[in-house]
């Protein structure tokens, strides 16, 4: 069995330790950001001011795979059915995923300004094309409390399941915030709640054989991840998504954070890419989940592997060890 399967069978069975957390590399970017998804090529300073190619994204999501720091690497379905035809899964106790769609709220090319209208489903991937060789995929929605658009998501969402259930695919869902200022009448403050709201009421109609393995969310505080994962802890199993790179201390506070608030599953996509070691960050990432080592421990110990290994880090620790995002600020141990 793949480590995904063993965690979410101890989930479910209420029988999970710290070590049961599930960890994804996210590395879709392609759908998303285009030429721009591998990164820079690091240089002095952090970069080079040239942009990594296909090939150094594809070696970068070997090297997290071999790693054995992840459960899930997530792909576009090309990247996923390059890896199957190399053998890269084969006795790996890491779950190949692939995204199924890719709604207009990502699509964040160079000058574009998609980003500013509400989302409008869309799907690239054709789920009988990467079934042979991934059977788990990523589906996406975008709440906007718009009655027109939302229901158009939701009308899409329920084709997929219905076309996912007929060919053997399984899926988790991942739900984004509406971007700031699309969803007028939610106030910030209350933008957990709907959301929340959201996906138990898009949810609650849809049997075990369709529902999704776990969620995939922004972290809203700590008062909306322990509502949404006390509603319903063995099944629907809550995990977060990373968003922006910010500091290291940042990565480590909200895995730490979110766990500590009923996060079972953590799926990172800049954070690990654009990070200076991705694979040093990977293992003090389960250190810290798994309570070996503190946040603050965690970026000292980051930052005295760069040094070891002669790696010029982004920011100095002193910059680096700085909560930057106002949703952990309060929890954060100084």
């Amino acid at each position: 069995m793949k480590s995904l399967d063993q965690k979410l069978a101890r989930i479910r069975a209420g029988e999970a330790s710290p070590a049961d957390f599930i960890i994804a590399d996210a590395k879709d970017g392609e759908l998303g950001f285009g030429v721009t998804a591998p990164g820079p090529v690091r240089g002095q300073g952090g970069s080079s001011g040239r942009l990594k190619t296909k090939a150094d994204y594809l070696e970068a999501m070997r090297e997290t795979t071999r790693s054995g720091f992840i459960d899930i690497l997530l792909t576009s379905a090309s990247a996923a059915e390059t890896f199957a035809a190399e053998g890269l899964f084969d006795g790996s106790p890491v779950t190949p995923a692939a995204r199924l769609n890719d709604t207009t709220d990502i699509w964040n090319m160079r000058g574009a300004s998609y980003t500013t209208e509400m989302s409008r489903p869309f799907r690239t991937a054709r789920i009988d094309r990467v079934k042979p060789f991934a059977d788990l995929g990523l589906y996406s929605v975008t709440f906007s409390d718009n009655l027109e658009r939302d229901l158009d998501s939701l009308n899409a969402y329920t084709a997929f399941r219905n076309e996912a259930s007929s060919q053997g695919m399984r899926h988790f869902l991942e739900v984004f915030n509406p971007a700031p200022g699309l969803a007028k009448a939610i106030p910030a403050s209350g933008m957990g709640a709907y959301v929340n709201d959201c996906i138990v009421r898009a949810l609650a109609g849809v049997t075990s054989a369709d529902r999704p393995l776990f969620l995939k969310i922004a972290y809203n505080g700590a008062e909306a991840m322990e509502e949404l994962a006390s509603f319903d802890p063995t099944g629907l199993i809550v995990g977060i998504l990373g968003g922006a790179r910010g500091t290291t201390r940042d990565t480590f506070e909200l895995i730490a954070q979110s766990s500590r608030h009923g996060a079972r599953v953590a799926l990172f996509g800049r954070k690990i890419n654009f990070a200076e070691s991705p694979v040093e960050l990977l293992r003090l990432l389960r250190a810290v989940v798994e309570g070996a080592i503190t946040p603050r421990e965690a970026v000292r110990a980051y930052h005295d592997h760069l040094v070891s290994h002669a790696i010029e880090p982004d920011r100095p620790f002193e910059a680096d060890v700085l909560v930057t995002d106002p949703l952990l600020r309060d929890e954060a141990l100084l």
